[in-house]
Formats: structure tokens, sequence, C-alpha cells
């Protein structure tokens, strides 16, 4: 209401000037001209006072609703009411700088392709474009080995063996849900990348995919190796992701036992955003594993921090232990028997998926339906229906939900033991 008054006002006055410099050029072309310049368009109003009034009574009757516009909004919206008067938005926006300096010419699936977001997280290459919950187009390669370290992996349409895979996604205007396709050959790739510090590797990126896919990309790629970032040098804890909470509570255990002997176990998919995270970790200290309850809150100034954290920071250098004099005898330490966790993979099947969901819960899985449409996710039980529910985190931004039905799906894949 408050808006339709303001702008109902300021049409009223604009209207009241517009007609006020009409009437300057009906009186003479010189009246007209001058009453552009408002000291002279004052002095027009005084010595033809009769020709002005009219214009400048309409002017005056938008006075009032723009008084009452700007006091109902004063009173419930005090920000957005200095805003205006400031004049900020008169300014240009200044836009602030890229976190990624990504430089690809090409398409995706005929269309234009630029993409903001970048990373490569456990063999997982994906470049997406879109700030929303689905990626305008997004590009995902899943390559068969990564190691730490440079990034290097060529590929030509007659290749065969293991190659990595390759899907893109889209999604238009006129569809609620994105369109996918995957190849896993008959393309031709070239990846150089080079570690950058802290997290990034940059370096070419060139990928042809056969003429029905629409699909070339080729230029100079940067690219987050993990899911922490950078402020200043040290990590920004108010990102949200799940490696951020890994290194904040690995910080916590560490000052809290006052060992670095810290190994933090996997704490799963999480999906964001969140206030309050409450979470039971296991982690190996001084060599004994552990569990432990841990409460997560994110605060606006300093991110993410472990609930009631008073632990000091460990010292930068420890000094090492004293030599006793006599040598204490030593206990013969028996090795620990490691026992190989069963593979999963082996004999997954759809029937074994349904008949003990409990078995897979929270697995990586990778599924296709009748109509070549893929879905890739953590396992998140059966509902009511009997239908499957897959979960994907989407690069700190959230997480997508999918629903297959079990007739719908041609293959499934355990991708994970």
């Amino acid at each position: 209401m408050d808006a339709l008054l303001i702008l109902g006002g300021l049409l009223l006055i604009l209207a009241g000037l517009v007609w006020l410099v009409m009437r300057a050029f009906a009186t003479s072309l010189l009246w007209g001209w001058a009453s552009f310049v408002p000291p002279l368009t004052l002095i027009y109003v005084l010595r033809h006072w009769r020709s002005a009034r009219p214009p400048l009574a309409l002017a005056s009757l938008g006075v009032i609703p723009l008084v009452v516009g700007l006091t109902l909004l004063a009173s419930h919206d005090t920000q957005r009411l200095e805003a205006i008067l400031s004049l900020k938005w008169l300014k240009p926006e200044q836009q602030a700088p890229a976190e990624l300096a990504i430089d690809l010419r090409g398409e995706l699936n005929g269309r234009p392709f630029a993409p903001q977001q970048a990373e490569l997280l456990d063999g997982v290459l994906s470049l997406r474009e879109g700030q929303d919950f689905f990626a305008q187009s997004e590009l995902v390669i899943r390559l068969p080995k990564v190691d730490k370290g440079p990034v290097r992996i060529d590929v030509l349409p007659a290749d065969e063996g293991v190659l990595p895979e390759v899907e893109i996604s889209w999604l238009l205007p006129e569809q609620e849900l994105p369109e996918a396709r995957r190849l896993s050959r008959g393309y031709t790739l070239h990846l150089d990348l080079q570690p950058l510090a802290p997290n990034k590797l940059v370096g070419d990126f060139h990928l042809v995919l056969p003429p029905q896919f629409k699909t070339t990309l080729s230029g100079k790629l940067e690219l987050f190796s993990n899911g922490l970032r950078y402020r200043n040098g040290a990590i920004d804890r108010s990102f949200d992701s799940v490696d951020t909470l890994s290194h904040v509570i690995q910080d916590y255990l560490q000052r809290r036992f006052a060992t670095r002997q810290v190994q933090l176990q996997p704490i799963g998919s999480l999906s964001f955003p969140q206030q309050s995270i409450d979470l039971n970790v296991q982690a190996r200290i001084n060599g004994e594993l552990q569990q432990l309850p841990i409460l997560l809150q994110k605060q606006d100034k300093r991110g993410w921090q472990v609930a009631a954290d008073s632990f000091p920071q460990l010292p930068s250098a420890v000094a090492p232990p004293v030599a006793q004099a006599k040598p204490a005898a030593t206990a013969a330490v028996v090795p620990e028997r490691v026992s190989k966790p069963l593979d999963r993979r082996v004999r997954f099947s759809l029937d074994g998926l349904l008949r003990n969901p409990s078995r897979y819960q929270n697995l990586s899985m990778r599924a296709t339906t009748e109509r070549g449409n893929s879905a890739e996710g953590r396992f998140h039980g059966i509902d009511q229906d009997g239908r499957i529910i897959l979960r994907q985190r989407l690069s700190g931004q959230g997480e997508v939900s999918y629903t297959l039905r079990p007739e719908e799906v041609t293959r499934i894949e355990l991708l994970e033991p």
C-alpha cells in the first residue's frame, strides 16, 4: 500500500510539472524554454499566476499521497526508507569479484554455457550455471581415478576401456525438473589441471561431444578441489559445506583433548542451509576410537562453531618428550585385527534393495529410468508408496531429492562398498 501511495504521488507531481511546462510554452516560446530552469520557473509562476495555478494545484495534490506513503513506510521499514532517501540506488551496483577465473567458450545442448561454479570432489568434476536450486545447465564428468596433485586426462572418440563418464543436464523455462543425458565413450576430452594453493586446480579444458548432443566447451578452467573456502588466508567458517564442518569439528577435538593426533571419520552428507546441526561423530583420538555428540551452531560473524567451545588453542610447537633415566619395560603390543568390510556392491540388485533397504541406507547410488534419465544420490529409504528416495547434495547450496518407482527403473548401481 505504501509503495502505491508513493508512486501515485510522484506521478501526480510529475503530471503537474509537465502541465506547467505546456502552459509556459502556450504563453510564449521564451517562457517555455525558461520553465526548464527552476529559478525562471518560479518567476513564470509569479508573473502568470492564473495560467500556472491549475498545474500547481495538481502537483500539490500529489504531495499528499507521497507524504502518507513515506510515513507508512517509515513506520514498518525504516531501513528501506533510509535506502530510498540516501539515493544509493542511483549508483551502479558493484558486482562482487568472481571466486573462480573461468574462461570457457562453447555451448551445452545448443545453448551458450557460462558456468559460475566449478569443483572436483571425490573424482567428480562439475561445472554449474545458475544459482537456483536446479542448475540452468550443468556438466558432470566422473573420473575413474583421481590422485592428489596434477590431473591430466586425454580421451579420443575411438578409445576403449574404463573412461570418464560425461553427463549433461539442462532446465528449460517450461520444465519443472532438469533433463539429463549421459555417455561413456565416443567423445573428445582434454583435461590438464595443475594444483593452485590452497585448494584449487587450474589449467586447460577441452570437450567435444557427438553432434546430437550439441555440446562443445574449450578454454581455461579454475575449480575448487574440496568444499573449503578461504578468506584472508584463513578458512571461511561461514561457508556451508561438509568439509567446513569437518574442519571445525577436528579443530575442536584437537583443542579439547590437547593433541593433534585426531582422525575424524566421515560425517556423511548434510543438507543446507541450517543454523544448528546435532551430530554423533566418530574419531580416532591418540589411536583410540571414540564416539562423541557434537552440537554445531552457525553465528553471523564467526560462522560455524561447536556449542560451548571454550578450549584454548594448541601451542604451535610441541616440545619433545624428556627421556627417562631408566627405560621402562615395554609391553608387547598386540596388533589390532582389522577385518575387511563386506563390499555390498557384490550381488547388489533392485530386488535386494527392496527386500532389505536398511542395509543400503545412506549409500551412494545411481539409477537409470526407462526414459533414459539418470538420478544419482544417497539412498534415503523407501516411502509409503514403495518408491525409492535418492538425495544429492548440490555444492553446499542445498540438495535435490529424486523419487523413483521401482517399475520405471531399468538399471541401478551401488557406487560405494
